[in-house]
């Protein structure tokens, strides 16, 4: 944050700065499951998209980032287009997203940056939601987190074109320290689950692989399409009522009991995928009780099935992902690891025992390195703890 407010002052001479902390989040169970409205969970890191501003009354919004190159500057009233690729695209988003219900008449000044390498951790909804959450202060307008929810998803879906659910801007807003956010993407309810008494000490592994990709690039959408046509297929089959169009088929409204049912009639690439699904949510609710009772071991457990489902039932992953799986699958101390993500870029995620973070990262940069040398001079370790979620920063002093 330090840096950030220095590049600021030396851009700007307002003296009225003011601050956001957004924190970067990892999914330990319910991969692929938001967007057919099942249920998630999540946990915050300590490493953040920070965002250093100052309202502006001249309605002009004007940003630069300190880990991309050029500014983003526009006027409040001028209707910004998606750019494929580009760093402002959320900020011109999140502008989009408050004009739909209120008038803003103050622009922001501002410097933003991140800690940890692009990809996997939703960077995107870290920086989204501290755009909006600046905007909003700047405006004095009230937003309570399920609306700041809300506006990060409309960004992502309707701006960008992501077939994405809640789980990224619920997990960077609704997440506090050492608890495990679940939430029911049907109903929206969340509950946070305080680790156990008897939760052995640990921290978050985030494993880079050295590769970006922006989703819409990818099979992300074709992946969330596949599992609305799972789900398709078993209406008919069992009789149900079918759903009026793909777009409103979510498999969390057809019981489990009529996927065991009729699961071997569903070609197999569909068959798959609604596995992963199913198998996925018993993760969630297994995971949750481990998580209250502080048996980590259980916990991470499940977080080294959902890996494998994700690689092999829900096909998400790429080889250098993989890689990095099976050396934490192999690495003692690991409690539990998956991909991060839609598992088509970016990180590999673990829970791990403090005390062999030093032969993890050994094992793991001798390893990955030797087997895809491409990625040497990108591919990073990094540890974290986890922490509060997405919150304006009161007092900014200590950071002067």
């Amino acid at each position: 944050m330090k840096d950030i407010i220095q590049a600021f002052k030396k851009d700007y001479s307002e003296r009225d700065i003011r601050a956001v902390k957004s924190p970067l989040r990892i999914c330990p169970l319910g991969a692929h499951s938001d967007h057919q409205l099942g249920k998630v969970s999540g946990m915050t890191l300590d490493s953040s998209v920070d965002f250093v501003y100052s309202p502006s009354n001249d309605g002009y919004i004007k940003v630069r980032s300190l880990d991309f190159p050029d500014k983003e500057w526009f006027h409040l009233d001028h209707e910004m287009e998606y750019v494929p690729g580009f760093w402002g695209t959320y900020l011109r988003g999140a502008v989009q997203a408050l004009k739909q219900d209120h008038i803003l008449r103050k622009g922001i000044k501002g410097v933003v940056s991140g800690k940890l390498p692009i990809g996997g951790l939703s960077s995107s909804a870290a920086v989204t939601t501290a755009y909006l959450m600046a905007l909003a202060d700047a405006n004095e307008i009230e937003l309570s987190k399920m609306e700041l929810i809300q506006y990060s998803h409309w960004v992502e879906t309707q701006f960008i074109g992501l077939k994405n659910g809640i789980l990224d801007q619920s997990a960077n807003i609704l997440s506090m320290n050492n608890q495990l956010m679940v939430m029911d993407c049907t109903t929206n309810e969340y509950e946070l689950i305080p680790k156990g008494e008897n939760t052995p000490e640990f921290e978050v592994i985030i494993v880079y692989s050295g590769i970006s990709k922006q989703l819409i690039s990818t099979d992300f959408n074709n992946r969330t399409d596949e599992l609305k046509v799972a789900g398709w297929i078993l209406q008919d089959l069992s009789g149900m009522d079918p759903s009026p169009s793909l777009e409103r088929v979510h498999l969390r409204d057809i019981p489990s009991s009529v996927y065991e049912e009729y699961k071997d009639q569903l070609p197999e690439r569909f068959r798959k995928r609604a596995a992963h699904f199913y198998t996925e949510q018993d993760r969630v609710n297994k995971g949750a009780k481990a998580w209250a009772e502080g048996n980590i071991a259980a916990f991470g457990q499940y977080m080294f099935e959902s890996g494998e489902s994700s690689f092999f039932q829900y096909e998400s992953g790429i080889p250098e992902m993989k890689t990095i799986f099976d050396i934490l699958k192999d690495s003692e101390g690991v409690y539990g690891a998956r991909p991060s993500g839609a598992g088509y870029r970016g990180a590999v995620i673990g829970l791990v025992n403090p005390a062999y973070k030093d032969s993890i990262k050994e094992k793991m940069e001798k390893e990955y390195t030797t087997k895809h040398p491409a990625y040497k001079d990108d591919f990073a370790v990094n540890f974290s703890h986890t922490d509060d979620g997405a919150r304006l920063v009161k007092d900014l002093e200590g950071w002067m």
